[in-house]
C-alpha cells in the first residue's frame, strides 16, 4: 500500500494532510503527484470522475513547488463555476497550514472585485479562478499571468460545456509559451481533445477507470411511469429512503421550481437552485444544503456545475439531460471518495432508447426496478423509525425530572398497546397516504430492452417549422410548450430536431391544448407553424410519414410537388427547398 510520504511529499505538507484525515492516496493521487513533482515540463491529462481527489492530485505538489521567495503569481487554477473556485481555494489553503508564506488567493464573479484587487496586490503565489472574472481582472491589469509555471485546467469538459472556449484560450494567450499544463476531466469529448491538441505539448494521459465510464461504486436505477406520474414516483422513490440526502436534477428552470414548491408544499425539507436565482439567494440554499438543514436539492444543470459536496447518497434524474455526458458528471456526484451512491432515473417508455445511449456512455447497465409500491414504503418508514429509537441515546439527567409523571400517565397501557401507539403517533401519516395508493409501475421487457417494442399510442405526434438553422434545442421547444400553454406538466416524449424543421411527441389529450397555444405565435421573429403528423412503422426500421391534417385536402398538389413529410435526407431536402422558394 503506497503512502503519501512515498510519493515526494514533503514534510509540513504530510503533517497538514494527516491532520485532515488523508490515509493512503487515491488512485488518481497515486499516479499524478509523483509525475507533477518529478517532471517541471511534462503536460498532463488526468482523466478522472468528479470526487476523486483531483484537486489534492494537482494541488498538494504545487504547494510544495511554490517559491515564496518569488512574490509574482506562479500557478493558475481555471475552474468552471464560482462554488468550485472557492473549494479549491480553500482545499490549498488547508494543505498549505503549515506553509504560511504560501499566499493562495480566489477569484470569482458575484462578489466584489474591489476586494479581489487588493488581495492580489497583496501578493498571490497560487490564483484560483473562474474565467470570466480573470479576465476582467486582467483587462483591467490588475493580474499579471505572463509567467506563471503552470496553469491547472479543472473540470475542463464543464467549463467547455458552459461555454468557456474562448475564454480560456483568451487566458491562455496570456500565459508564456514553455509553462506546463496540467488538463483535469471527467470525460474526454472532442472539444476538450481540441484545446488539449492546441496548448498542451505531447501530454502523458492518465485515466482512473475507462475515459467516460461512470464511477464504480455508483449503482444505476431505473424506474418506468407515464410521464404525468413522474412528479408521484418521484415522492414514492424519496419515501422509501428516509436518510436521503441527494440532488434531484430537473431539465428547466421553470420545471426545477415547481418541482421544489411542490416538495416543500408536502412537507419535505428541499429547495431549488437554478439560474434565476441572486448570488446571495443561492449562496443561502448552498448553505443550507451542505449543512444539511436540506435534504434535497432540486437543480438545472447549469446551476449544479461545480457544486462540490460530499456525503450525497442518491442523484435523481426527474428529466434524463439531453446529452448523454452529462449524466456522467450527474451521477458522478454520488459516491464519493471510496463511498458507495444510486442515481436514479424516472423515466418512460418513451427513453428507453436515451438509456441504452447512457448505458454504453458509462459502460454499466442499469436495475429496473418497480416504483416501491405504498406498503413496501410503509414497512421501510417504520423500522426506520424503530431503527432511530433503538439506537437514541438517552439522557437521565434530562428527562429524570418527568419520568414519574410519565410512568404513572401511561401505567393503564400495556407493552404492546404502548407500542402500538408510539407507532401510531409518528406513522399515520404515511398509513393514511398509502392506504389506497396505486401501483405507478408501466410494463416493460427489461430483459430485451434493446428492443423498442413499446408503443407511443397515449402521446400525439407534431411537425413543427422550426429546427437547426433557428437554433432550436430540446430545453428551448421544452420552454415555449410550457410558456405558450402556460402549463408546467405536459408530458413530451421523442424530440427530434432536424435541420429546417422538428417533431416531437406530447400526450395526446394536451392535442388541442397544444394547437391553440400555438396559434399565430412567433419565434426569434418567425411565425410558428404547429401541425399533426401521422406516424408509420414499416420494415423493422422507423421510418415516419409526416403530413398535417390540413393537407389531407389537397393530396394531388402534394404528390405533384413532392411536399410529403417523410423523416428522411430526401424529404428534408425538399422541404428545404421549398423554405427557399418562400
Amino acid at each position: 500500500m503506497t503512502r503519501f510520504d512515498e510519493l515526494g511529499i514533503e514534510e509540513k505538507i504530510l503533517k497538514a494532510i494527516d491532520e485532515l484525515g488523508f490515509k493512503k492516496p487515491m488512485p488518481v493521487q497515486e499516479k499524478v503527484i509523483p509525475q507533477i513533482i518529478g517532471n517541471d515540463n511534462r503536460d498532463i491529462i488526468g482523466l478522472a470522475q468528479t470526487g476523486t481527489g483531483k484537486t489534492a492530485a494537482f494541488g498538494l505538489p504545487l504547494i510544495q513547488k511554490t517559491n515564496t521567495s518569488i512574490k509574482r503569481t506562479q500557478f493558475l487554477i481555471l475552474a468552471p463555476t464560482r462554488e468550485l473556485c472557492i473549494q479549491i481555494a480553500d482545499d490549498l489553503i488547508s494543505y498549505a497550514k503549515y506553509k504560511e508564506d504560501v499566499r493562495i488567493t480566489p477569484v470569482f464573479g458575484g462578489t466584489s472585485i474591489d476586494r479581489q484587487i487588493i488581495l492580489l496586490k497583496k501578493g498571490a503565489h497560487i490564483i484560483t479562478a473562474t474565467p470570466g472574472r480573470l479576465i476582467d481582472l486582467i483587462n483591467r491589469r490588475k493580474v499579471d499571468i505572463s509567467k506563471v509555471n503552470t496553469v491547472v485546467l479543472d473540470e475542463a469538459d464543464e467549463m467547455l460545456n458552459m461555454g468557456f472556449r474562448q475564454d480560456i484560450e483568451t487566458i491562455l494567450k496570456e500565459t508564456p509559451r514553455d509553462k506546463n499544463t496540467l488538463l483535469f476531466s471527467a470525460t474526454m469529448p472532442k472539444e476538450v481533445r481540441v484545446i488539449a491538441s492546441k496548448y498542451m505539448k505531447d501530454p502523458l494521459e492518465i485515466s482512473i477507470g475507462k475515459q467516460n465510464a461512470g464511477a464504480d461504486n455508483v449503482e444505476h436505477i431505473c424506474y418506468m411511469v407515464n410521464a404525468k406520474e413522474r412528479f408521484l414516483a418521484l415522492k414514492r422513490v424519496v419515501d422509501f429512503h428516509p436518510d436521503i440526502y441527494g440532488i434531484v436534477f430537473c431539465r428547466t428552470r421553470r420545471e426545477t421550481q415547481d418541482v421544489a414548491e411542490k416538495l416543500l408544499k408536502e412537507g419535505y425539507n428541499a429547495d431549488s437552485l437554478h439560474g434565476d436565482l441572486s448570488q446571495m439567494q443561492r449562496d443561502a440554499v448552498m448553505k443550507k444544503f451542505r449543512m444539511k438543514s436540506i435534504s434535497l436539492l432540486v437543480a438545472t444543470d447549469v446551476a449544479a456545475r461545480g457544486l462540490d459536496v460530499d456525503n450525497l447518497t442518491h442523484i435523481i434524474n426527474f428529466n434524463l439531460p439531453d446529452e448523454t455526458e452529462i449524466y456522467t458528471h450527474r451521477s458522478g456526484r454520488t459516491a464519493r471518495a471510496g463511498k458507495n451512491g444510486e442515481s436514479i432515473v424516472i423515466a418512460n417508455l418513451k427513453e428507453k432508447f436515451k438509456i441504452k445511449q447512457i448505458e454504453k456512455q458509462i459502460d454499466k447497465k442499469f436495475s429496473y426496478l418497480p416504483v416501491p409500491l405504498g406498503r413496501d414504503i410503509c414497512k421501510k418508514q417504520l423500522f426506520h423509525l424503530i431503527d432511530r429509537m433503538e439506537k437514541v441515546t438517552v439522557d437521565d439527567t434530562k428527562i429524570d425530572s418527568f419520568l414519574s409523571e410519565i410512568f404513572k400517565k401511561l401505567e393503564w397501557l400495556d407493552r404492546e398497546e404502548l407500542i402500538k401507539k408510539f407507532v401510531s403517533v409518528e406513522f399515520n401519516r404515511f398509513l393514511d397516504y398509502y392506504k389506497n395508493a396505486p401501483d405507478l409501475n408501466i410494463p416493460f421487457d427489461s430483459k430485451d430492452s434493446n428492443k423498442a417494442s413499446f408503443t407511443s399510442s397515449n402521446y400525439a405526434r407534431f411537425f413543427i417549422n422550426l429546427g437547426k438553422t433557428d437554433e432550436l434545442q430540446p430545453t428551448n421547444l421544452i420552454g415555449l410548450i410550457n410558456d405558450f400553454t402556460k402549463t408546467k406538466d405536459i408530458p413530451v416524449g421523442d424530440i427530434e430536431i432536424l435541420k429546417n424543421f422538428s417533431f416531437f411527441e406530447v400526450d395526446k389529450e394536451y392535442t388541442k391544448v397544444l394547437l391553440d397555444s400555438f396559434k399565430d405565435k412567433e419565434y426569434k421573429k418567425r411565425k410558428i407553424i404547429l401541425e399533426i403528423a401521422s406516424q408509420k412503422e414499416s420494415s423493422g426500421r422507423r421510418r415516419d410519414n409526416f403530413r398535417s391534417d390540413g393537407d389531407r385536402k389537397r393530396p394531388d398538389r402534394d404528390r405533384k410537388r413532392g411536399h410529403s413529410f417523410k423523416h428522411g435526407r430526401r424529404s428534408e431536402r425538399s422541404f428545404n427547398k421549398k423554405r427557399k422558394t418562400r
